[in-house]
């Protein structure tokens, strides 16, 4: 049963809030090595076991290299993305383009990187050839299991995604990137997004392993890696239990040992349950008014974390100073924007809440500041880490109204 704690002691985040400044993001270091370090022993008896972090869910290069000493690699969706793994120093072997709708460029740029090309589609091989001359020698494609698979409402239902190449059309894929140069095979899915259900997770391996079998029989191919996507959740809610690396293993372990019939490489590309838990959103409270409902002002808003209003997903608050008291006042807790969606909680039950307390907001490790925007030029926030020492350094310094409108030239110029 998860239990949501601080990253350091009430005083000391008071401390920092007193100098930095609020909001900010703050993310535990040690805790987050831990997790990665965790997860690689787990999988320790796959030979070439890697979790592709899904550089999405934080795309802060310092993170990645914290994760780069833990043995994993990196899952990008776009050439910035790309760019940011390189630069962490992740070799180019450890980094996996998984994109859609992708531009000729980007294809360019993941080619001559040198990393492995996960392609969504069975048109992109086309477009691989026609931009980069041929193909790589390894190539994975993206499977969609349609009807075989239910997806959740981050994702969407597979036969309704965007995502992925059809189970009708998987054979072909393999056979043409074999008649096109292509020597190393990888497999890939993502069916679902933040899932706490272990079976789950267990099910799509079982999937992938058939597919394996499927694509040998009918073609000859030997698969030399799967990637069972990311997926796993974490535990938003106090007293939901989290996926155990461990037990979930032992699982697919077993799956492994009675399905594949040739040497095959296990991955993941987990982002958000190595990360999400050990991160907080650390806010001011501004205002609380009294209307037709109570509501809690915070200097945070939806810029520094949609996930709320996006998703209408929970987050659990907590009140620094203040977590022994009795939660017997209800608030929606909100934002500056001038949107009426910018609540970060509805009908939230906390301790009496006054001008000038500090919140916390949990579990903002993964999809937080990652998804933060300009509107209203809100301007983004400075984001710390707790590192191995006990000490804290900025890894990111907050915006300010310079950063805001430098891409907006003094004098507009004239192209045309």
């Amino acid at each position: 049963m998860t239990k949501k704690e601080l990253p350091a002691e009430s005083q000391r985040i008071e401390e920092l809030a007193r100098r930095a400044g609020t909001p900010f993001h703050i993310y535990d270091g040690r805790a987050i090595r831990k997790n990665a370090e965790d997860m690689m022993k787990a999988f320790s008896w796959s030979d070439g076991f890697i979790n592709y972090f899904a550089v999405k869910a934080l795309p802060n290069i310092n993170i990645l290299r914290l994760l780069k000493e833990c043995g994993f690699g990196a899952d990008c969706s776009s050439g910035p993305e790309l760019r940011l793994a390189y630069e962490a120093g992740i070799p180019p072997e450890k980094i996996m383009f998984s994109s859609n709708d992708t531009a000729d460029e980007e294809f360019l740029q993941a080619f001559n990187m040198g990393v492995i090309m996960n392609l969504d589609d069975i048109t992109y091989i086309d477009d691989v050839i026609r931009v980069c001359g041929r193909l790589p020698e390894t190539i994975s494609f993206r499977y969609n299991p349609g009807n075989e698979r239910t997806g959740n409402t981050i994702i969407g239902n597979p036969v309704e995604a965007k995502y992925g190449v059809t189970h009708s059309q998987i054979l072909d894929c393999y056979r043409i990137a074999r008649d096109n140069g292509a020597k190393h095979f990888m497999l890939h899915t993502m069916v679902a997004s933040n899932t706490l259900n272990e079976d789950y997770i267990v099910e799509t391996a079982r999937m992938l392993f058939n597919l394996v079998n499927e694509i040998w029989d009918n073609t000859g191919i030997q698969i030399e890696q799967i990637d069972l996507g990311g997926g796993i959740g974490i535990p938003y809610r106090e007293g939901d239990d989290r996926v155990s690396f461990t037990s979930l293993s032992m699982r697919i372990k077993e799956l492994y040992g009675k399905m594949v019939r040739t040497p095959l490489k296990l991955s993941f590309e987990c982002g958000r349950c190595i990360t999400g838990p050990y991160g907080w959103l650390i806010s001011r409270v501004r205002h609380v008014t009294h209307k037709y409902k109570d509501y809690v002002g915070l200097d945070a808003c939806m810029s520094d974390l949609m996930r709320p209003a996006l998703y209408g997903a929970y987050h659990h608050i907590t009140a620094i100073g203040k977590e022994d008291e009795e939660k017997d006042h209800v608030y929606d807790v909100t934002g500056s924007l001038c949107e009426n969606n910018d609540k970060f909680a509805i009908d939230r039950a906390l301790p009496e809440i006054c001008r000038g307390d500090l919140i916390a907001i949990h579990d903002t490790g993964a999809h937080g500041h990652a998804m933060g925007f300009n509107y209203n030029a809100k301007l983004r926030h400075a984001e710390f880490l707790i590192n191995q020492d006990d000490s804290i350094s900025c890894i990111r310094r907050a915006e300010t109204y310079e950063d805001y409108v430098r891409t907006q030239l003094g004098e507009p110029e004239r192209i045309m």
